[in-house]
């Protein structure tokens, strides 16, 4: 029986990363807030955090930071989704009310301090990260990255494709006697190469330069991140339908279990029987090596005879027919 899938690790899948800037240091952020639970992703292009808490732990550490203030679990989630849910977003902090500040410690972990106001009284909060697993890192980053790649690749191929035939247009148009009215609306033939060498020349340079374009995650790339996540949990969530298909079919061995004393004896009745008859088998090889040879001979006859009816029986293909004659 398959395990079912995290609910959280799912939702946490469907969000796309999200640049943000907290206390002067660029990240890409991924948050999820449930109704008593979060969970957060990190990266500064050099590491990944991650931190997972549910509602027991969110009440200790709410009375662990904010010793002064005596309220339920589900008050202090519901605050702070309020007041971090928007820095982890990319949303502007409000004012000087809410503060967040980056601590790295020196065995690797983040931690995000938050200072807000609670019923009049200062609320404090810790998102205390720690490194994400590799897989963790491949299934929300690097697959999808790469997935990215390849989609946008191919997205370049068929405008590539679709210059060349307006050139081959525009070509015949001007064979044909047509000109353009306007002669700033000239245009260069399309060359690949050409135009994919300067291109590498004149931005590379500029993205080497600005740094921060790596976080640059823009509408459109979150909007494509969260087609490609989204198709890739579909196809998961057939797998096991699939599989389990697959395991309602009876099995060799679960029909070997199913036979009973008297089906065993059975069996070795015969195998006994066997042995005993294999002498006079051997006696009668002759005689049934010809019975055989005779029933393959009819076989044979009998198919010669019905392979005619059968070539009658079949429809005449079709001639194609080309566009030109």
């Amino acid at each position: 029986m398959n395990p079912q899938a995290d609910p959280a690790e799912d939702a946490l899948l469907q969000h796309p990363w999200l640049p943000v800037t907290i206390d002067g240091v660029q990240l890409l952020s991924k948050p999820w807030f449930g109704e008593t639970a979060y969970r957060i992703l990190l990266t500064d292009m050099q590491s990944v955090w991650e931190e997972k808490i549910e509602a027991a732990a969110v009440e200790k550490r709410a009375q662990e930071l904010n010793r002064r203030l005596r309220a339920s679990a589900a008050a202090f989630f519901s605050h702070l989704c309020e007041v971090a849910q928007p820095c982890l977003s990319g949303g502007q902090q409000t004012g000087g009310e809410v503060q967040m500040s980056v601590n790295r410690q020196q065995d690797g972990d983040l931690t995000l301090r938050l200072k807000s106001e609670l019923a009049g009284l200062p609320f404090y909060w810790e998102f205390r990260c720690s490194p994400a697993p590799v897989a963790l890192v491949c299934a929300h980053l690097v697959r999808p990255l790469l997935a990215m790649s390849r989609l946008l690749q191919s997205h370049v191929e068929q405008l590539e494709d679709l210059l060349f035939r307006k050139d081959e247009e525009i070509q015949d148009y001007q064979e044909n006697g047509a000109t353009l009215s306007r002669e700033r609306l000239q245009t260069e033939v399309f060359d690949k190469q050409t135009y994919s060498e300067d291109f590498i020349q004149k931005s590379l340079p500029l993205l080497c330069s600005q740094p921060s374009d790596a976080f640059g995650f823009s509408a459109d790339l979150q909007r494509l991140y969260g087609a490609i996540v989204a198709h890739r949990g579909a196809r998961k969530r057939k797998w096991p339908e699939e599989t389990g298909a697959e395991q309602n079919q009876p099995s060799t061995e679960a029909a070997a279990q199913t036979l009973t004393p008297a089906d065993i004896r059975s069996v070795e009745d015969e195998q006994k029987m066997g042995d005993a008859n294999q002498t006079s088998r051997e006696e009668d090889e002759p005689n049934d090596r010809r019975n055989s040879s005779s029933r393959a001979a009819q076989t044979k006859s009998a198919l010669v005879t019905a392979r005619p009816a059968e070539r009658q029986a079949s429809k005449p293909k079709k001639k194609k027919v080309g566009l030109f004659r």
